[in-house]
């Protein structure tokens, strides 16, 4: 199945981009995935195709037009129904790595991609179906950025993108956790030496530092994961001792 991408955008040319390199843009010769644009000025309805206007109530800066916006994501939708529709802002709920995975796992994805000051809120009034999301807590000029940072994360889960078929599996945020630290040669570089557990050869023990290195890491620098990932494990343990009880009875 060819994951099929749809960008709703005014810079149409933006894309496919970078992911028109590397393993992106072999899976895109091959066929893996497909790129189409949409052209938002073309829904425009007046003479000058004015996609923005100032905001209601005074302020700095324009605002994508509602009636402009329902014309493409209608558009949108016609062609691709089974496609959930993220609209990209920083007012939107962080995308995650399991949303990603979700997301690679369907027929394709439909990216909004908002300019100027945003979004007029009657789009998402008459279109529920759109999906806001956050690439960061950061505001960039257009939303163009952060939907090839998120079609480049859905890319890389399709069959076949990757070499090796662990290798999205043993990454941050894919178990909870950021992933543990990676070394390679020269063994010793600038008087610093590799671990010596990665040298040993046990691989029982190189999988125990690994984990010990992915939470000790979480836990210093993602404090909001690691609080995340005790409660799960936490819960998960707790299903166990539930499940183990009522079989003993």
């Amino acid at each position: 199945m060819t994951f099929a991408a749809q960008i709703l955008t005014l810079y149409p040319e933006m894309f496919p981009g970078q992911l028109g390199q590397s393993l992106a843009g072999k899976a895109l010769t091959r066929g893996d995935w497909t790129c189409d644009t949409v052209q938002m000025r073309d829904f425009a309805f007046d003479k000058h195709k004015n996609v923005d206007s100032p905001p209601a109530g005074g302020g700095a800066g324009m605002v994508l037009k509602c009636d402009v916006l329902g014309g493409a994501v209608d558009h949108a939708i016609a062609a691709q129904p089974d496609a959930p529709i993220l609209a990209m802002t920083p007012r939107g709920k962080p995308i995650t790595q399991d949303r990603i995975r979700e997301i690679a796992g369907g027929p394709g994805v439909t990216l909004l991609c908002g300019r100027f000051e945003g979004f007029d809120e009657r789009i998402f009034d008459a279109r529920p179906q759109i999906e806001q999301v956050s690439l960061a807590d950061i505001v960039l000029s257009g939303g163009e950025t952060a939907a090839i940072a998120i079609l480049d994360a859905c890319i890389r889960l399709l069959p076949g993108v990757m070499g090796a078929a662990y290798s999205g599996t043993e990454e941050s945020f894919e178990d909870g956790l950021l992933e543990y630290p990676q070394y390679t040669r020269p063994q010793q570089w600038e008087g610093r030496t590799i671990p010596e557990v990665l040298r040993s050869g046990d691989h029982a023990k190189i999988a125990d530092w690994r984990k010990a290195m992915s939470e000790d890491h979480t836990r210093l620098r993602r404090p909001d994961l690691w609080e995340r990932h005790i409660g799960v494990r936490d819960q998960s343990a707790s299903g166990a001792r539930r499940k183990n009880k009522d079989t003993d009875q």
